[in-house]
């Protein structure tokens, strides 16, 4: 994958980074400051998965004890000194968080990549709810660099509940490369969204996505070839997994986390997924989904949820007096395949839950996101920048891009710091797609034209042959990516860039 950082674009992205009070400055500032104040620390390192029986070399994003990603408390500050052992170039986004431009997680020419062996520190106060964390680099996501962020409230803690994280992955046991390759044929036109300027391999430092090395894994995890199936079940999913995952484990060893008889459980559920939407089966239990992205909602009742890549629900559930053992599952779309936890309260019985469910799931599509309500929804006031844009590309070649535009060749949208500002994403593609932007948390203001005060997130699902607005207020300035969360068609190109500048 070549990049497309020109030296005009080089130059162009150098002088918006002056303009926006020379963040390129900021981040070894901030590493000064946390390696003073004593910061938590994390590492991106190699571990090693069993998965199925078989082992797997994947990431890790961990503490020194070995804990996955963070855990913070009403009031700390996102302090952290982050070291990479990966044995190769990364950056890690913080998917949720609003930090200042220079510390989002993206690589750009203003923006370095994380060299193997050194460490980077950040300083900023985080946004409260349920998020992550994940490279933006290469096609490291789809080998598990991937960690919780959860940042709790005073209300969070005073509240009679038990907290369960659920991260979900797909797996496969093949080089994420190869995977792409076989999507594209061997090669892309376009250097796409992960090797042009925003946590590609090349990044402003030159040069063509490597090859991963992953010789020593063993299996198989099939693409779906342009030959292979119809293009209805094309539509929905493009990649076959070996294995679904939760919490790093599939159901034929499930996690199984204890509980109290008649108490209530809040989950926190992550689609960390690559390319899989999925949809969240409670099964005997009802549930009331009280926050969207970290975002609280009017509460919502339910057993079964769709949920797509990059979003995360807050789900409070009751357990029944007299206990038992109780599957959280999470259905893969249009599939049988299925990954879950289990449940359990003292003495229950855990049965066996079958990965494969009895019938296939159909898509996911916007019947939550047409119920679900902001608790803080958006001030009346005037709108000042409107954007419309179309999710344009296709299966055939494989390359995905915004207005027939990959990542590199995209016009940025440019906003004044201060403005109300809405985006209309048109779904021209034969394909859904779940759109996050970065820098902005946004309330969904429409879906397939029709208006509704939806909830404040930042990744939406647009529909194919539907639509989605977005509007929030532009008060973080940076040059802030907005793009699909399928893994791979962001680096075939589907992304552009919000520009919100402090004047224009």
């Amino acid at each position: 994958m070549t990049s497309l950082q020109t030296r005009r674009r080089f130059l162009a992205s150098a002088a918006s980074a002056a303009a926006l009070g020379g963040l390129s400055t900021l981040i070894p500032a901030v590493a000064r400051q946390a390696r003073a104040a004593a910061p938590l620390r994390l590492a991106v390192e190699r571990r090693v998965l069993e998965v199925m029986g078989k082992p797997a070399s994947v990431f890790g994003i961990r503490q020194p004890d070995s804990t996955s990603g963070l855990f913070l408390d009403p009031g700390q500050r996102f302090l952290v000194d982050l070291a990479n052992r990966a044995g190769e170039d990364t950056v890690i986004h913080w998917h949720g968080m609003t930090p200042p431009y220079a510390q989002d997680g993206v690589a750009d020419a203003n923006r370095p990549l994380i060299r193997d062996g050194a460490s980077q520190g950040y300083d900023f106060e985080p946004r409260p709810g349920t998020h992550w964390m994940h490279s933006h680099h290469g096609l490291q996501e789809q080998l598990l660099m991937a960690a919780p962020l959860i940042v709790r409230t005073a209300d969070d803690q005073r509240a009679d509940a038990q907290e369960v994280t659920v991260l979900l992955h797909d797996f496969t046991f093949k080089d994420p490369a190869e995977v792409l390759a076989g999507l594209t044929g061997g090669g892309m036109k376009h250097g796409g969204g992960h090797g042009s300027g925003h946590g590609g391999h090349g990044s402003g430092h030159g040069g063509a996505m490597p090859m991963m090395d992953h010789s020593n894994m063993k299996g198989m995890g099939d693409m779906k070839g342009m030959g292979g199936m119809t293009m209805a079940a094309m539509d929905l999913n493009d990649v076959e997994y070996d294995a679904y995952l939760a919490n790093d484990r599939t159901l034929d060893d499930p996690e199984v986390v204890r509980v109290e008889r008649g108490g209530r459980v809040r989950l926190r559920l992550i689609n960390g997924a690559t390319s899989t939407a999925f949809h969240i089966d409670l099964g005997a239990l009802d549930g009331t989904v009280v926050a969207a992205d970290g975002n609280p909602v009017q509460p919502v009742s339910g057993r079964r949820f769709g949920m797509v890549m990059g979003q995360r629900l807050d789900i409070l559930v009751q357990l029944p007096a007299e206990g038992g053992a109780f599957p959280i599952l999470a259905q893969r779309e249009g599939e049988r395949q299925r990954t879950g936890i289990v449940l359990a309260t003292p003495g229950a019985a855990v049965g066996r839950t079958a990965g494969l469910a009895d019938a296939a799931a159909g898509p996911v599509d916007l019947s939550l996101e047409r119920r679900l309500t902001a608790l803080d929804p958006l001030s009346e006031r005037p709108e000042g920048a409107a954007f419309t844009i179309r999710l344009t590309g296709g299966m055939a070649p494989y390359v995905w891009t915004i207005d027939d535009r990959p990542f590199g060749e995209h016009r940025p949208l440019t906003v004044r710091k201060g403005q109300r500002v809405s985006i209309t994403m048109v779904n021209e593609s034969p394909m859904a797609h779940p759109m996050h932007l970065h820098g902005q948390h946004f309330q969904v203001t429409a879906l397939n034209g029709t208006a509704l005060a939806g909830a404040v997130r930042d990744t939406v699902l647009v529909p194919m042959n539907g639509s989605a607005t977005i509007a929030f207020d532009a008060d973080n300035p940076g040059r802030w990516p907005l793009h699909c969360h399928n893994l791979l068609h962001m680096a075939t190109g589907m992304m552009t860039e919000l520009v919100c500048e402090q004047t224009i």
